[in-house]
């Protein structure tokens, strides 16, 4: 073979190598451009930026809220996500602005000067026009076929339950540039609704374009943990519908209903009024309304308190139901005189009778009885003074640093009630810890937390701690039930039963000057029911009702006609026949 024969073989068999080497290398370009722009150029399309190293987060989905509905044996979605449409204008492919903006106006109803502004810009390639199209909308929108008019999904939050739930839920809004809970559950458990974000990094050519074979991460978005609250769906309508009524009927600044387990510390129901709807936050014009008075409307609680007087006079042995003290009408302490509400002195007195007749001086001589020191240790025991730790933000601990005072003043008022501050919570578990004989539970609202992966958290009642024997839980009861029985609390009864319960008519005091002001005060009822066997524990609150004074008038009744809703739908049998 000549030389020219081998340098030729040499020669074909290279370009046969190199073709082999050029066809592989086209069929992995055209395999992998497939899998980019086919399989997952949707995604890259949607994530073009214009940076080098490309870094954008993918977002997860939130959890949802929801509630307990036994009725139904279900659960009740309060807060959850849904899928609208945002219409959107790429203005520079629009010819003639003012006409589509005179056939797209009424239909997304909005201003047409407005709208034809935003279309007559020849060279915006974007253009936001109105987001949270329902289907029906939407369909009109897509079916007008406007050249230069887009449709894309929006997934927003939406809240059920209107009124009800807001003060519980909280919202989603802007802060700074940056959507995130705020208030109620959306901000407390912000992080754990939200999830995870996820992220995609890779590189873009100098055109602005996605360099398909350069390096590229992505991390996968987590989505957020849906939150079931303790909420029992039938109980909370009730509960604001009913406190509702009682605002409107008196007249009054606002009123509150805090309805829980004793056994438990589980939350039922928690409303006040006036509240708001968190599809429409941005109507509110008092920020007030955003606010949960249950856990962070402190105020004085007058004579609700007087029982927590009496559990510790009975701890402390001092005193029994059947101990009696000569009620003059009044108590001097140094410089002041400390009355009876009803200015009356009705002599000789037993303690079942100081709570029956709310009488002042009793509450003063219960405290004494126990000491100023195991008063001061057994409001603390209560939890009055600190936060209960809800998981609910701007939780208010109150104030007790008036009975820490040296000055037997300051005790004193507070038996009753007075120169201290709590919230209705803090009475709700208080009064919880009576009907659970002596045992404080920690309050909670989340009942369980149900992670993406499956993960479930589920929220186990704690005790606190024995604040009370249950010797003295009894007998307190007992002599609540006379509170209703016989006493100012009769309107907060329900014919069959045994209910625990004390009225308390708090003074309001002024705003700029030291006293209290007489034409402003605030009526609470607590109770449980059935007394010996308590299912639930309730605070009803009524601020400034017009034309009335005390709270047997005011907050009693809401009581009642809830306590009877909550026995029947309970299902407990009457203990009694009443005529």
């Amino acid at each position: 073979m000549t030389d020219k024969a081998v340098t030729a073989g040499i020669v074909i068999r290279r370009l046969a190598v190199v073709r082999l080497v050029f066809f592989i290398f086209i069929g992995v370009l055209l395999v992998r451009l497939y899998n980019l722009q086919v399989m997952q150029g949707r995604m890259f399309e949607a994530l073009a930026s214009n940076q080098y190293d490309l870094l954008r987060e993918l977002l997860p989905e939130r959890g949802e809220i929801l509630v307990n509905d036994p009725l139904s044996n279900s659960l009740f979605p309060v807060a959850t996500n849904l899928t609208l449409s945002q219409v959107y204008a790429v203005p520079k492919d629009i010819k003639d602005p003012a006409k589509v903006a005179a056939v797209l106006a009424p239909i997304l109803d909005v201003d047409l000067v407005w709208l034809e502004s935003k279309l007559d810009k020849p060279n915006d390639p974007y253009e936001p026009i109105k987001g949270g199209l329902s289907p029906e909308l939407a369909k009109q929108v897509s079916e007008l076929n406007l050249t230069g008019i887009y449709l894309v999904p929006e997934i927003v939050r939406y809240y059920l339950g209107d009124d009800d739930y807001g003060q519980i839920t909280g919202f989603i809004g802007f802060v700074e540039d940056k959507r995130q809970g705020q208030y109620g559950v959306e901000q407390y458990w912000d992080k754990i609704l939200a999830g995870q974000q996820g992220e995609l990094k890779a590189q873009r050519e100098v055109g602005g374009s996605i360099i398909a074979l350069g390096q590229r991460q992505i991390t996968k978005a987590v989505d957020g943990a849906d939150i079931i609250l303790t909420i029992d769906k039938n109980i909370q309508t009730r509960a604001c519908a009913v406190i509702k009524k009682a605002v409107e009927k008196h007249g009054a600044k606002s009123g509150s209903v805090v309805i829980l387990e004793p056994s438990t510390g589980a939350i039922l129901a928690m409303c006040g009024v006036p509240n708001f709807n968190p599809n429409e936050y941005s109507k509110v014009a008092d920020l007030k309304y955003f606010s949960n008075e249950v856990v962070s409307g402190t105020y004085e609680p007058g004579s609700v308190f007087k029982p927590i007087t009496m559990s510790a006079a009975l701890e402390s042995g001092a005193v029994r139901p059947e101990t009696t003290y000569f009620d003059t009408g009044e108590v001097r302490i140094g410089p002041h005189i400390i009355r009876n509400s009803d200015k009356k002195a009705n002599g000789v007195q037993n303690m079942t009778q100081v709570l029956e007749q709310s009488l002042n001086t009793g509450a003063i001589f219960a405290m004494r009885q126990a000491g100023v020191q195991k008063f001061r240790e057994v409001v603390e025991k209560f939890g009055f003074g600190k936060l209960t730790g809800i998981e609910l933000p701007n939780e208010k601990p109150g104030s007790i640093k008036a009975i820490k005072e040296r000055n037997e003043i300051y005790p004193a008022t507070a038996s009753f009630g007075q120169g201290i501050t709590v919230t209705p919570l803090q009475l709700a578990v208080a009064f919880g810890a009576i009907a659970n004989g002596g045992r404080l539970m920690k309050p909670y609202i989340v009942q369980e937390v149900r992670y993406s992966d499956d993960r479930r958290q589920v929220t186990i009642p704690t005790m606190v701690t024995q604040v009370i024997s249950p010797e003295t839980a009894t007998t307190l009861g007992a002599m609540m039930v006379q509170v209703i029985e016989h006493g100012h609390g009769k309107r907060a009864g329900v014919p069959g039963y045994y209910i625990a319960g004390k009225t308390g008519t708090a003074q309001v005091p002024y705003l700029d000057r030291p006293g209290y002001d007489p034409n402003r005060t605030i009526g609470s009822f607590v109770g449980f029911a059935p007394v010996e066997a308590p299912k639930f524990v309730m605070v009803v609150r009524v601020d400034e009702p017009q034309g009335l004074v005390f709270a047997e008038s005011s907050a009693a009744p809401v009581f009642g006609e809830m306590a009877k809703f909550l026995l029947e739908y309970y299902q407990v049998p009457p203990q009694r026949i009443d005529d």
